[in-house]
């Protein structure tokens, strides 16, 4: 059956099809993007679905996305988006908003234990029966014009998710239709969630071995590679490569030939920000020990395995109660938070990691676990 395609490239056209949009009690929400050598995602398309239409709206054309902005802020209408990660910053960046309320398909498929972390392709074919052509996913979004096959796949895309919806929402039940929009909004807040570039050294690989004079130098190199990455436009890999800053931060190079051998140097950074990242180095290790950052707190040792492994199995009997994919159930990062702080004698507290609907029905399942280990040991 042929979709029905509507295009939308102009500011009027886009203000009057969010004026009908706001009327639906839902609207399918899909982008292609372009993201090879940038930081961030260029927008090549994006796509709605109403249910029975595809409109295809071209960003290169439009410049007042206020409209769209307030439909995905209108929580009278559901946005249905899959895997939505990068979708929703392909919106931020256009619209300055993100979608609330948000149904993620793929988080669905998991709350109907259809399945975790599913591909669109398999669960359109899972759910609806349809088997999609392969997808163009790695074709050039911005180019015009665009080729038939590519319209054919975005215009798919959009009036499938919409189906989609329809299919799967009958079938939660009300409590994890509330649960897969609470998750969706769990999503939206950690992209509001500005992350300070000065944080960004807690997350490089064997941090917690440096000193804190070093890890003084890791956070200073750390926040200059990701302001750079987004001033300039491009992958922080493009800045420093990730394996660099960690001996960079530990052995302090004072000159070209010796930042010249830290490990994946490129001979392209020396050029460009050698001498810079040399001065750095030197300013951030000579601050004063009380600007130093604390200590990194150690990984859990290979002994706290058998708590964790516990304390997921907690999950997955939930999981098996209530019909939900295991890995929806218990974060391995939350449980691992909640081991640190009390590990290996307690008390124990839980993680703000562990929020709403898993905190109420698991939190004091997992306290009581930990607490009953302690006194066995």
């Amino acid at each position: 059956m042929a979709i029905e395609i509507h295009w939308i490239r102009d500011d009027q056209s886009l203000a009057e099809h969010c004026r009908d949009w706001h009327q639906l009690p839902f609207v399918a929400v899909d982008t292609e993007f372009m993201r090879v050598d940038t930081f961030y995602p260029k927008a090549g398309l994006i796509q709605i679905g109403d249910g029975q239409r595809a409109f295809l709206i071209d960003p290169l054309l439009i410049g007042n996305w206020q409209p769209l902005a307030d439909l995905l802020e209108d929580s009278a209408v559901v946005k249905v988006l899959h895997a939505c990660s990068e979708d929703l910053e392909v919106l931020l960046r256009l619209t300055g908003k993100l979608p609330q309320p948000l149904f993620d398909t793929q988080l669905a498929a998991g709350y109907l234990n259809l399945g975790f972390s599913m591909g669109y392709s398999r669960l359109v074919q899972e759910v609806l029966g349809i088997e999609l052509p392969k997808g163009e996913t790695r074709s050039d979004w911005l180019q015009r014009p665009l080729s038939e096959t590519q319209v054919s796949y975005a215009a798919e895309d959009a009036v499938h998710l919409a189906e989609l919806f329809t299919v799967l929402r009958p079938r939660l039940s009300d409590d994890k239709y509330a649960w897969v929009l609470e998750d969706g909004a769990e999503l939206v807040a950690a992209l509001r969630r500005e992350v300070e570039p000065e944080s960004l050294y807690r997350d490089v690989k064997l941090a917690w071995k440096l000193a804190p004079q070093q890890l003084a130098v890791l956070r200073e190199l750390c926040a200059w590679r990701e302001r750079e990455a987004r001033n300039r436009d491009v992958p922080r890999n493009r800045i420093l490569k990730e394996h660099s800053l960690w001996p960079m931060a530990k052995s302090q190079p004072n000159n070209l030939s010796a930042l010249a051998k830290i490990d994946e140097m490129h001979p392209r950074t020396i050029r460009q920000d050698g001498e810079f990242l040399i001065q750095l180095i030197k300013r951030a290790a000579s601050l004063p020990a009380e600007q130093w950052p604390a200590p990194l707190p150690e990984p859990l040792p290979i002994e706290a395995a058998g708590l964790l492994k516990q304390l997921r199995a907690i999950g997955q009997a939930e999981g098996e109660r209530l019909g939900i994919a295991p890995e929806l159930m218990l974060r391995k990062k939350a449980l691992e938070a909640l081991l640190k702080s009390g590990y290996p004698n307690g008390p124990y507290q839980l993680p703000d990691s562990l929020r709403g609907w898993r905190r109420e029905r698991m939190g004091q399942a997992l306290l009581d676990n930990l607490a009953g280990a302690g006194e066995t040991r």
